[in-house]
């Protein structure tokens, strides 16, 4: 909790009483400002915030419950102690109904009056901090921070804020590491449930008997260990959003369930019968073709259709190339320092290579670099072996400027797949989806007519 000074308004038309409450705040080390009336409570909160009021309930103009309820209104955060010589029940409860924070009574106890106090600070100090929390959440996960200017990821952007206006279930497609729970969770930023939870679960990493129960909860004694009832995931996101990852890899047991809750908008916990209503928007991710997993009989046909009303398909990175010196700044300021940079050499490396493991890798490799490197200065002796391998072409030395033109870059890239494939040409033309021909007139040289 943050340390006072706290500023807090004593607001009592009683001189003395007044006084006497502003003297024991103040003796606390807080700032302290006496008001005589609810009026003048309003227009000291109009000037500048408060930590805490504490007011009398009975006043001439203003009384507490005119005032709680005005600050419910104007100020919900600022917590509103309401005080009475005349403490009963009825006041107590008509306080609380009308947004007082708590409630006490006349002649003051010092230590009650301190422990309160400090209660209704506490929670002021946590429901700002919870709002700075959603606010940097909703920062970091706006649409506009998922970065990527290549036409591939416009069009993932332009989609994602489409569908996020609706209440339609998302399906995102991409190879692992193509950032797929970013998207999702721009997605769910940028809609109507903001407010609800964001919860992501990892389908292909739970058993599929301890998914079920994940899910949907279960009841007491539903099966060995189950010793309390427990809510799933799904009553866990309620009002918000349900990432179900790597929903390829359920079993067609949990398909058949998770089918009947997209379409029923109900639960079963297990080990009851009884039905639970759930407000959940699902966003579904994986990495394999479902399409395929469908026909091939893997993949519930039903439940694939229904998955997919809207879907989202993110390119790999090797595919959007244009995107790797964009995501590697992002990426070395994240992790770096604000003057961290990628000497020329390091950036024709990091375009050439073929990023297998998507967007994810080349964070992974961007934070190891500036790890072994802390100059803030990415060179390629800071990138791992892989991205700069044995009998890669030479690139130019750090710091001379030098810019290669498209060709080079194709060049170089052609020569890393061939170098990756064993020299083999016939292989390295298959994984770049080019024909051999080609190949030969990328590296500028002579078709052999062998591999």
């Amino acid at each position: 909790m943050p340390q006072p000074p706290f500023r807090i308004l004593v607001v009592d038309d009683d001189p003395a009483s007044r006084a006497l409450l502003a003297r024991i705040l103040s003796s606390r080390g807080h700032a302290v400002e006496a008001l005589a009336d609810g009026k003048d409570a309003l227009a000291a909160l109009e000037r500048g915030p408060a930590d805490l009021v504490v007011s009398d309930i009975r006043m001439a103009e203003v009384g507490g419950y005119e005032l709680a309820e005005a600050m419910r209104e104007k100020v919900p955060e600022t917590p509103i102690i309401l005080v009475t010589a005349f403490g009963n029940i009825e006041g107590a409860v008509e306080a609380i109904r009308r947004g007082a924070f708590d409630y006490i009574s006349k002649p003051y106890d010092v230590d009650a009056i301190a422990v309160v106090v400090d209660r209704a600070l506490r929670q002021r100090a946590l429901v700002l901090e919870n709002r700075a929390l959603r606010r940097q959440v909703r920062d970091k996960y706006r649409l506009e921070n998922v970065v990527g200017r290549s036409e591939a990821m416009l069009e993932v952007y332009k989609t994602a804020a489409r569908v996020a206006a609706s209440s339609a279930t998302v399906l995102i497609l991409g190879e692992s590491g193509t950032g797929k729970e970013l998207v999702a969770r721009a997605i769910h930023t940028a809609s109507s449930r903001a407010a609800g939870p964001f919860v992501p679960v990892d389908c292909g990493a739970i058993a599929e008997g301890v998914l079920e129960s994940e899910l949907f909860g279960h009841a007491r004694g539903a099966f060995t260990g189950a010793q309390a009832a427990r809510r799933g995931l799904f009553e866990e996101a309620s009002g918000g959003t349900l990432f179900l990852d790597e929903i390829g890899d359920i079993g067609p047991g949990l398909q058949a369930r998770l089918l009947r809750a997209l379409q029923e908008g109900e639960i079963r916990p297990v080990g009851t019968n009884e039905p639970v209503t759930v407000d959940v928007r699902v966003v579904a991710a994986t990495n394999k073709d479902l399409a395929l997993a469908v026909k091939d009989g893997k993949f519930r046909e039903d439940l694939y259709y229904r998955l997919n009303v809207v879907t989202i398909r993110i390119p790999p990175l090797r595919d959007r190339r244009e995107d790797i010196l964009l995501l590697a700044e992002h990426f070395a300021a994240k992790h770096g320092r604000p003057e961290a940079a990628i000497t020329p050499a390091a950036r024709d490396l990091l375009v050439a290579y073929a990023w297998p493991g998507n967007v994810r890798e080349l964070e992974n490799v961007v934070a190891r670099a500036l790890a072994l490197n802390p100059s803030g200065m990415i060179v390629p002796e800071d990138l791992p072996d892989a991205i700069r391998p044995a009998g890669a072409p030479p690139v130019p030395p750090p710091g001379t400027g030098e810019r290669p033109t498209l060709a080079e870059v194709e060049r170089r890239y052609a020569a890393q797949v061939l170098a990756e494939q064993g020299g083999n040409k016939t292989r390295a033309a298959e994984v770049l989806g080019i024909d051999r021909k080609t190949l030969y007139r990328i590296l500028g040289e002579k078709d052999e007519g062998r591999a």
